[in-house]
Formats: C-alpha cells, structure tokens, sequence
C-alpha cells in the first residue's frame, strides 16, 4: 500500500496537480508513513523527473514553477514532523543559490533535512554573488559553505565563488559542499569543492563527515 502511495505522489508532483499532493501527502501522514520516506520515495522522484523533463526541454518553465511549489505546500505539511530529530553531531551550514540562479526548492529542502538533523543553518537565499559568500564566511563562524546550482549556465558561479575564497584567505576555514540537478561529483572534483551532495540526504551525510574532518 506504501509503495502504491509513493508512486501516486511521484506522479501527482509531475502533473503539478497540487490539490492531489496534498491529499496524498496527508493520507501518507495519517497511514502513518515516515516524513523521511514521503520525502524520499514520494516527493523527490517526482520533482527530479520534472527538472530531467524540463533539462531535455519536455517541461517548460511553467510546469518546473507549477510542480516546485505545489511540493513546497507539501514539504511545509511535513516541517512539524521533522521537529526533535536531532544528530549526534551538528554544526554551522551557511548555504546559498550561486550568482545568476534564483531557484530555491532544492536548496529548501536540504535546509529542512539538516535543521531536521540539528543542524544551524544560515540562508543566503538565491542569486548569491562570491563577494556575498566571502562576507558572510569572513563574518560568521560556520563549519560548511553549501553552493546549489540548478542551472548548467550558473555551474561556473560555484567555482567563481570557491577561487574568491581562495584570494580572501578564506579557503581554509570553511568546507565547501555544492550541489543541484546538473553537478556532477566530477564537476565537484575539478573546482575544488570538499563534497557533491546529489540529493538532500546525501547532503546531511556528506555534511556530517566533513564536520568530523574539521
């Protein structure tokens, strides 16, 4: 029964049909089902299968909006479930949506997993210039610098971002995570980055070890 629900909302959030994600979500939640699972098995297939469709041009625009914030409605259904979870170790995030890139759905629910895992995390929000990152890094005391990217044309921001890093002297004293639908671990290797996060969990696990390396 879990397995027909997951896939209902894998499909639901490729129509964009908010109404029915909503439903299912809440259904999901009244079965029973754990917020992890709903996110993991239901909600992100669906959006992954609509940032490939709108990569290989079968989405536009419209349907990426469309499907992106009726899974918000449902993430914001789930947020009062993840409250009390806690990881043993947790530290400062500072995370932000490289320069010239204003999407925002990926990089939310990577802060809701690691606030979800006791994380504190700053957001910087989207379209975020290096100069912006180096401040806040200079500024504050964070252990991880999360860069999302869900454009191909925006990859180069990240890497952009990493050598003003390097140039400020503040390489050092942070580790860099990146992430989003068109990075690979390759890019990640080649631009200097600590680690590739490919979805939000691997995210939090990749957070985790390289708190324990700093």
């Amino acid at each position: 029964m879990s397995q027909e629900v997951f896939e209902n909302l894998n499909k639901a959030v490729i129509e964009g049909d908010e109404d029915k994600i909503l439903e299912l979500t809440h259904s999901a939640i009244e079965q029973g089902l754990s917020p992890d699972d709903i996110l993991k098995k239901g909600l992100i297939p669906g959006i992954r299968k609509v940032g490939e469709l709108f990569n290989s041009g079968e989405y536009f625009l419209p349907e990426l909006i469309v499907s992106g914030k009726a899974m918000e409605k449902a993430v914001q259904q789930l947020t009062p479930l993840f409250h009390g979870e806690t990881a043993s170790n947790t530290g400062k995030f500072l995370i932000g949506t490289v320069r010239g890139d204003v999407h925002d759905i990926g990089k939310n629910i990577v802060i809701m997993m690691l606030k979800s895992n006791g994380w504190e995390v700053t957001d910087l929000g989207v379209d975020i210039p290096p100069d912006q990152f180096c401040t806040a890094i200079r500024e504050g005391n964070y252990n991880i610098c999360g860069m999302s990217a869900l454009l191909t044309m925006t990859m180069p921001a990240a890497e952009e971002t990493i050598k003003a890093l390097e140039s400020e002297g503040l390489r050092d004293k942070i580790k860099v995570m990146i992430g989003g639908a068109p990075v690979t671990q390759e890019y990640a290797d080649q631009i200097g980055a600590d680690a590739f996060g490919k979805d939000a969990w691997d995210a939090v696990t990749k957070a985790e070890n390289l708190l324990k390396m700093n």
